[in-house]
């Protein structure tokens, strides 16, 4: 049994399978062919921070592979009642096949894995964001093909997506440019769970126009993540030079792409005419969370399956 937690939870060959995988099962979504795979199947989804993406994504993708959904939230559950995570994963995968968390802190998906008897998936924590990753290094491939050796440009915070894209570039080999404010930087400690860094595979930059040159992609996140709403106000004046707009765009490669995990402040971390300009493939970034993870539940599940 498998779960996914982070990123660097499984091997480029496993990536290698899930990305042509969920291309496969996207044709057939596209196509409008069954492919039941899950049947009788049932997955929890836990929620302790809110969702658009992440459960319209795992719901109806869950359905599309003729399984089954239990949704949970702190208000209508022992959840939100002190109930210790460790009994609550006891409990929970007892009677489900499957268990999507979407939370806080790491330590929490971590304790509840660890007592679970069926694979666990990071939905988000305040550390790491795997699916989304996966989904982004999916649609870079559907558009310009593969991702290793090309150029990410990271603008703003240090954040759980910062952190993926991290253990994304250390794996699939590709290099990430970072570029944050300061006191906002990525945790190498943290990124790279403590193991040697691959100094290779990323390189800081003080100046954010500096890190979009020569970048096949660049990408951004809300300047305020869930769970950090008290420090708005000193964080828009902190990233007030983070910003992604046209000058940035036009220091990329002449064919690069922009994605943003959504949702967008426009005005803020991009502006208007980048995320709704032609570089922008954001809507099919978030139309893909729902194949590669369709793709994953099913790995998880039953393994690798023939073409």
């Amino acid at each position: 049994m498998k779960h996914y937690l982070q990123f660097s939870d499984f091997t480029a060959d496993e990536y290698d399978y899930l990305l042509s995988r969920a291309a496969l099962i996207k044709k057939k979504f596209k196509g409008y062919e069954k492919h039941h795979t899950l049947v009788d199947r049932t997955m929890a989804m836990i929620f302790e921070k809110a969702s658009t993406r992440t459960r319209v994504s795992f719901e109806a993708g869950m359905y599309q592979l003729g399984g089954s959904v239990v949704h949970l939230t702190t208000g209508d559950s022992q959840l939100g009642r002190a109930e210790p995570i460790e009994d609550s994963a006891r409990v929970i995968s007892r009677m489900t096949d499957l268990v999507m968390i979407r939370t806080f802190g790491q330590d929490k998906i971590e304790r509840f894995a660890e007592y679970s008897r069926v694979p666990v998936i990071n939905g988000l924590t305040n550390e790491f964001h795997p699916c989304q990753i996966l989904a982004d290094i999916f649609t870079f491939i559907e558009h310009r093909g593969s991702i290793k050796g090309k150029v990410v440009a990271w603008v703003g915070d240090g954040n759980n997506m910062a952190n993926t894209w991290l253990q994304a570039a250390d794996l699939l080999g590709f290099k990430v440019h970072l570029s944050t404010p300061g006191g906002y930087e990525v945790d190498e400690q943290l990124a790279f769970n403590g193991k040697p860094v691959n100094p290779g595979c990323y390189e800081v930059f003080k100046d954010p126009l500096e890190a979009c040159k020569g970048a096949d992609l660049v990408t951004t996140d809300v300047w305020t993540s869930m769970g950090y709403e008290a420090e708005n106000e000193a964080r828009k004046k902190a990233f007030a030079d983070w910003c992604v707009d046209a000058e940035m765009m036009a220091a990329a490669r002449t064919d690069a792409l922009f994605m943003h995990c959504l949702p967008a402040h426009r005005g803020e971390e991009v502006e208007a005419e980048v995320i709704d300009g032609p570089q922008s493939v954001v809507w099919d970034e978030a139309e893909n969370r729902m194949h590669v993870q369709k793709a994953l539940m099913e790995y998880l599940l039953i393994g690798r399956q023939p073409g």
